[in-house]
């Protein structure tokens, strides 16, 4: 099978790196994709116009697009409103915030909510994901599925090397039970730095994949997106990274898939 999806995330409308985002946007259209996947901050502060500028954006892109909620997307200055409904501005501008699912020709996306407005501990920024999230996650999918993946905003194993953490409550044994389930990719943002990695769990053919961002909140990668090809022996994803003219690819990855055929 052949497949190809755009993975962007932490575009940060209020933030946005404009050229980049130009850019990443011509690409889009230029190119087919079966599924654009965007992981969540679309906004800078979750501002109602910040909301109407990504709503706009992703009206116009020309694929099917699955878009899950990040840190960022609950309101950052009202603060009432990020406790008692930190979701509902997205909600009401993107999409459902807890879960989100696509499926066609064989490949099934699920989106899962790690973010939350309000936890106890100081940084609210950082991951959440319950047993329950998880579970209904990997139940999901089904038995003619050849492709399964996650989307969640946060890693939830932390990036070797990379330039803030996520340190997701629930994180690790989350990201177990995908491997457990056969989880094919789980596609995460928030870094701002792209990464492929696998899973230390069973055959280690669940891979952690995460975008860069699209803002110009860099963190020592330009800004850019990712572009992965599902053939039938590989995932073969690349990052790629605005020049200051154009995007290129800025590093790629071959990642062995694990034996599946449609039952019957």
């Amino acid at each position: 099978m052949k497949r190809i999806i755009a993975h962007l995330s932490d575009i940060h409308f209020g933030d946005q790196h404009e050229p980049a985002l130009a850019g990443a946007t011509d690409w889009l259209r230029e190119h087919a994709f079966d599924l654009i996947v965007v992981s969540g901050d679309l906004t800078r502060f979750g501002e109602v116009n910040e909301f109407e500028a990504a709503a706009e954006w992703l009206a116009a892109l020309t694929a099917p697009t699955l878009v899950t909620p990040g840190n960022h997307d609950a309101p950052y200055l009202a603060w009432a409103e990020r406790i008692a409904a930190p979701f509902r501005r997205y909600e009401r501008h993107i999409g459902p915030a807890p879960a989100q699912g696509w499926r066609a020709g064989g490949v099934a996306a699920r989106g899962v909510n790690t973010a939350r407005g309000a936890q106890p501990r100081l940084n609210w920024s950082k991951g959440q994901i319950a047993g329950r999230q998880a579970k209904e996650a990997a139940r999901w999918f089904q038995p003619d599925d050849l492709v399964r993946i996650v989307v969640a905003h946060h890693p939830l194993i932390e990036m070797l090397g990379g330039p803030m953490t996520a340190r997701v409550w629930g994180g690790e044994r989350a990201a177990r039970r995908f491997a457990d389930g056969e989880v094919d990719l789980v596609l995460s943002g928030h870094v701002h730095a792209p990464f492929a990695r696998p899973y230390p769990f069973g055959d280690e053919r669940t891979y952690a994949v995460g975008a860069g961002t699209l803002s110009v909140r860099e963190r020592g990668a330009p800004p850019g997106f990712n572009v992965i090809e599902v053939d039938d022996a590989v995932f073969r994803v690349t990052a790629l990274g605005w020049t200051g003219s154009h995007m290129e690819p800025w590093r790629t990855w071959a990642l062995d898939r694990r034996p599946r055929s449609s039952p019957g």
